[in-house]
């Protein structure tokens, strides 16, 4: 039987479908983890993990017969691949299965926010409504102009979502795509100065930690909205607060956060803002197909076939 490393507790589809393929070891109900490595490190060929565990280098140079990571999650920026492939080791996620479902919690977001919805609905439930009149005017969407940072798959699917809403669409990214029907900028802080809405969707990593920072947030303005549904890393979440505190920046919705479970207290008191606990994927059917991509992959491995959707640094 093929051993497999799994690194935290999965979906179902994964813990009971993978428990058929291999000899599964729970890196996370070890007791000693450095005994338990000791032992089963060697034997390891498959990796079963998830984008916020990846697989650090430390782990992985403890794995010596490791052939591949399969992930769950598109985001791979907590796996070194270029590290991965040097060694042979290859690498899947989890894309497109989840596109519509990124793409439907933006624009969720992104209404809540405009059309502040949680305090109509907090307004509406503590009676004010009775008591003091009709709730203020709010913003909306249509005729808005919003700028995704990242143009990639789920960056498409929300520019078609909001295109359809009568939203103007432009885009950021490190190089120009040919045949998209958005205007392209080079620079964020311009791109930010022109829109209404930051969409941010581009990669984690090293490169875009921080992309959103002070001047970009000064840029967007005291009437701009930011949406982060990436990694909360790519906005400086101090930055973030200072300008929603100040009113440099109108109001934030976040799915993400710098340090999750634990978002910036100052976010929890603010009025302008809109706060999900990293749930951009989280449906049933789409968590589901995630899941199901994990195992097809370490399935074609075992196989000798394709793998479906391998990671190339």
């Amino acid at each position: 039987m093929t051993d497999i490393l799994m690194i935290a507790p999965m979906h179902p589809v994964c813990m009971e479908e993978i428990a058929r393929l291999g000899t599964v070891h729970r890196l996370w109900a070890a007791e000693d983890r450095a005994a338990f490595l000791r032992e089963v490190g060697p034997k390891v060929e498959i990796v079963a993990t998830d984008g916020h565990w990846g697989c650090p280098p430390a782990l992985m140079a403890e794995l010596p017969a490791l052939k591949l990571i399969s992930s769950y999650g598109v985001g791979y920026d907590n796996i070194n691949v270029p590290a991965a492939n040097a060694r042979s080791v290859r690498v899947t996620n989890t894309p497109d299965v989840l596109n519509d479902a990124m793409a439907e919690i933006t624009v969720g977001l992104m209404i809540a926010l405009a059309r502040r919805i949680p305090e109509a609905e907090a307004y509406t439930r503590r009676g004010d409504w009775a008591a003091k009149g009709n709730f203020p005017l709010t913003a909306e969407l249509t005729g808005a102009t919003a700028g995704i940072v990242g143009l990639g798959r789920i960056g498409k699917e929300i520019a078609r979502r909001l295109v359809a809403m009568k939203m103007e669409v432009v885009y950021h990214g490190r190089s120009e795509q040919p045949g998209q029907p958005y205007r392209y900028f080079a620079s964020l802080t311009e791109m930010a100065k022109a829109v209404d809405w930051l969409v941010v969707i581009t990669p984690g990593g090293p490169e875009t930690r921080r992309l959103v920072n002070a001047e970009v947030l000064a840029a967007l303005g005291p009437e701009g909205r930011l949406v982060n549904v990436s990694r909360g890393a790519v906005v400086d979440e101090a930055a973030l607060v200072e300008a929603l505190r100040s009113g440099a920046l109108g109001g934030a919705a976040l799915d993400v956060f710098e340090d999750e479970p634990r978002p910036h207290p100052d976010l929890l008191t603010m009025p302008n803002t809109v706060l999900s606990p990293h749930q951009g994927s989280a449906t049933v059917r789409t968590r589901a197909a995630m899941g199901q991509l994990v195992v097809d992959n370490i399935k074609a491995h075992l196989a000798g076939k394709p793998l479906l959707t391998e990671v190339t640094g």
